[in-house]
């Protein structure tokens, strides 16, 4: 049985809650307004695709393989990423919701996370060395023997970084966010 391809094909206003994607390659297509919330995305492949006011949540992404993709303005909640095909994985995200999304043992060097909610996100024992997270909200999020080396947290706020539980060599944190890699010792910070 082949396998299906498709290629710079644009998606809009697609349901995949009623009919799901076909099972395939997906190859410079283009994903706007679609709905995939609860959808099952197993083994579909995604290179060079765009996500565009798409709604992913709870989607099951077991061998998914997301390659060279950007997501911009969706809805991701508690997507389990850790449990994508790690082959060539690369996403953007900007003006994203990652609320309770897992990135456990993820290596996502150098990746982009703009205006983006990551609310209870998990990041324990991902690799996110060179990573920036721009203007992000981390409220209550989970970093636990995380590589944050020369990752870019300056304009991103709400974090709680215990710096003798992961790797922050040579990271950006602004004045104001220090306090958040100073959670652990129960501290009052003053600025007068």
């Amino acid at each position: 049985m082949s396998k299906t391809y498709i290629e710079d094909k644009t998606f809009q206003k697609a349901d995949f809650t009623k009919e799901a994607l076909t099972k395939g390659d997906y190859e410079n297509c283009a994903f706007i307004n679609c709905n995939f919330e609860n959808s099952d995305l197993s083994t579909i492949m995604f290179s060079d695709c765009q996500f565009t006011d798409c709604n992913l949540s709870l989607a099951v992404l077991n061998r998914t393989a997301f390659q060279k993709v950007k997501f911009t303005d969706c809805k991701l909640l508690g997507l389990h990423f850790q449990n994508c095909n790690e082959f060539l994985l690369s996403v953007y995200f900007e003006n994203c919701n990652l609320n309770l999304a897992t990135f456990y043992k993820l290596k996502l060097k150098k990746t982009t996370f703009k205006n983006t909610t990551l609310h209870e996100a998990d990041f324990s024992e991902a690799d996110l060395s060179q990573s920036v997270f721009d203007s992000c909200d981390f409220t209550r999020a989970t970093f636990d023997n995380t590589i944050l080396e020369k990752a870019d947290f300056h304009t991103s706020y709400n974090y709680s970084i215990n710096p003798e539980t992961n790797r922050i060599k040579k990271a950006k944190f602004s004045l104001q966010g220090v306090s958040g890699l100073l959670d652990k010792y129960d501290i009052i910070i003053t600025q007068d």
